[in-house]
């Protein structure tokens, strides 16, 4: 059954109030609304008053409330990826790819905890996939390959991505204590106790920061280990041009 309203039902419509009523200003009413006042604000009642409209009306363009989730998720990565080109470098086009994702759940970050794990069946995540496959695909990784492999760099990403998300929209009292335990309560513990913690105690202050970067980066450079294009250049005696993996 397909998840989409159909067209003729989607027209745009003045509400009572005036505003003209579309997909879009759904949408970024919902994230509004979620962004103030959390994941429960996302109820059809609520946002038929903050569009100044009938609930009802909302039905002309979503099926339902799960509709419009998918439709969030779909407007955060097309905002990521808007403007995203692709070099040669398939390497550095992936951790740009991963940046922006991660970037488009920060910027949303109470939408990120139901956005991040769904599949929105619609066009900027299924150009997304299409770019992130074709950049394994142009590195030499069969097709099966290609499409395991993204699962496991996207997987990664949003795991990542969304963990940080969450973390940035906790109060900024619980951020701040989280943030110091790693400096105050790390470093009281009983050397006889947590020797391994001891031993690290001046370097555990990082354990507060996200381990995005270093993720990513080592699953480059594995990637790039692995990349048949590459081994093939080398079978053949050419010289191996290396993927950026800085």
């Amino acid at each position: 059954m397909p998840t989409r309203v159909p067209q003729e039902r989607r027209r745009r419509r003045p509400t009572r109030t005036g505003i003209l009523l579309s997909e879009d200003l759904i949408v970024e009413t919902a994230l509004r609304l979620i962004g103030e006042h959390g994941p429960e604000a996302l109820s059809v009642r609520r946002l038929g008053t903050a569009l100044g409209c009938d609930p009802s009306a909302l039905y002309r363009y979503f099926h339902d409330t799960d509709d419009l989730v998918l439709a969030i998720a779909d407007r955060i990565i097309g905002d990521a990826m808007a403007g995203f080109a692709p070099g040669d470098d398939w390497v550095a086009a992936l951790r740009d790819m991963a940046r922006r994702v991660r970037a488009g759940y920060l910027a949303h970050p109470r939408a990120a905890a139901f956005a991040s794990y769904r599949v929105t069946r619609r066009e900027n995540e299924i150009r997304a996939v299409e770019t992130g496959i074709g950049l394994l695909l142009s590195a030499g990784f069969a097709p099966a390959d290609a499409t395991r492999l993204y699962l496991t760099f996207i997987d990664t990403v949003l795991s990542h991505a969304a963990m940080d998300a969450a973390f940035q929209a906790l109060p900024r009292q619980q951020r701040e204590a989280d943030h110091r335990a790693w400096s105050e309560v790390y470093q009281a513990l009983d050397p006889a106790s947590y020797p391994a913690l001891t031993t690290v105690r001046q370097e555990l202050h990082t354990i507060g920061n996200s381990s995005f970067e270093e993720a990513v980066g080592l699953l480059l450079e594995a990637l790039a280990a692995r990349a048949p294009a590459r081994r093939a250049r080398g079978a053949e005696g050419h010289a191996t041009e290396r993927p950026s993996v800085a």
